[in-house]
């Protein structure tokens, strides 16, 4: 059977190091290239041809503006490809938002190499893997958020919600905003997510009743 390929992103150097020589020393895997997250993804994929794609969000995996999008939105753009992916995080605060970008694994970044070395493959194979120090944020998904969506939600999703709430398409909004479709649908699930909306007519109801929108 032919080795593992794998593609490491991560904007920091020596994470992107660190797991490269990690993975070096597990039998059956090949790095194939490293990348930092705010490159062109999409063509280091069609460059390199991974089976698998590990991901180190880094310790504060927040989002950037539109112009310079980070891991976050990154990985809302790569989903669409169908390419496994394994993301690293610091904790389960953000495993709610990253699930929702597609990912088909969530582990920490402290992760044993063996266990890492293990759950490649399993995601390469369409299986999904998680940490069970990451499920407790994932399972808060339909809760409602713990603090005001006012403070929560960022202002490139206050405005997504208003486009929203005028019943626009992603397309149409990614237009009026200046920003990818893939990026638009990252932000309508994190809004989905923080509302504790399972639909965007919901998101936009609950909006409405906490005040965020004036229709």
């Amino acid at each position: 059977m032919a080795d593992l390929r794998v593609l490491i992103v991560a904007d920091d150097p020596l994470a992107r190091a660190g797991l490269a020589t990690l993975l070096t020393h597990q039998p059956d895997c090949t790095v194939v290239g490293q990348m930092a997250a705010h490159t062109d993804i999409l063509a280091g994929l069609h460059l390199y041809q991974p089976d698998v794609v590990v991901w180190d969000l880094g310790w504060e995996p927040t989002l950037g503006p539109a112009e310079a999008p980070t891991g976050l939105e990154r990985l809302a753009e790569v989903r669409d490809t169908g390419q496994p992916v394994v993301a690293l995080l610091p904790d389960d605060r953000y495993a709610t938002l990253v699930w929702a970008s597609g990912v088909r694994g969530l582990l920490l970044r402290d992760v044993h190499a063996a266990t890492l070395a293990l759950a490649l493959p399993a995601v390469a194979q369409g299986l999904v893997v998680c940490d069970a120090a990451l499920v407790s944020g994932l399972l808060s998904v339909r809760q409602p958020p713990l603090m005001s969506p006012a403070e929560v939600l960022t202002p490139r999703e206050q405005e997504v919600l208003q486009r929203l709430a005028e019943g626009l398409p992603n397309k149409t909004i990614a237009d009026r905003l200046h920003i990818s479709e893939h990026t638009v649908k990252f932000h309508v699930n994190a809004i989905l997510s923080k509302l504790g909306a399972q639909s965007r007519t919901e998101a936009v109801v609950r909006a409405t009743r906490l005040g965020l929108l004036l229709l």
